[in-house]
C-alpha cells in the first residue's frame, strides 16, 4: 500500500499541492512569523506555493496575515520573495 502524501492548500492561489512543494510560513508559539523549511517548526502554519504570482495574491489578500492570525511583517515577505527567486530564478 502506497503512503498517502499530505496535501495542503496554497494561500494565493487556493491549489491543493503536496505539503513538500510547499514554502511553510509558521507563526511560533512566541507570536514570531517565520519561514519553515523543515515543515516541522512548532506552532501554526500557512502555506504557500513557490511562484511570485502566488506570493503577490496572497500579500494583496492578506490570506496568510488571516490564516495565521497576526499581521505579516515586510521582512517575511521580502524573505519570501528572495526564496521563490533562488529556487525558481
Amino acid at each position: 500500500m502506497q503512503k498517502k502524501i499530505p496535501q495542503r492548500q496554497c494561500m494565493g492561489c487556493r491549489e491543493r499541492m503536496d505539503k513538500k512543494a510547499l514554502i511553510r510560513v509558521v507563526r511560533g508559539t512566541d507570536g514570531n512569523v517565520s519561514l519553515d523549511f523543515s515543515g516541522k517548526a512548532a506552532g501554526r502554519g500557512a502555506y504557500i506555493c513557490p511562484k511570485a504570482e502566488c506570493l503577490k495574491k496572497a500579500q494583496k489578500a492578506k490570506s496568510l496575515d488571516r490564516s495565521l492570525d497576526v499581521t505579516i511583517p515586510q521582512e517575511v515577505y521580502d524573505r519570501l520573495a528572495k526564496e521563490i527567486e533562488v529556487q525558481h530564478g
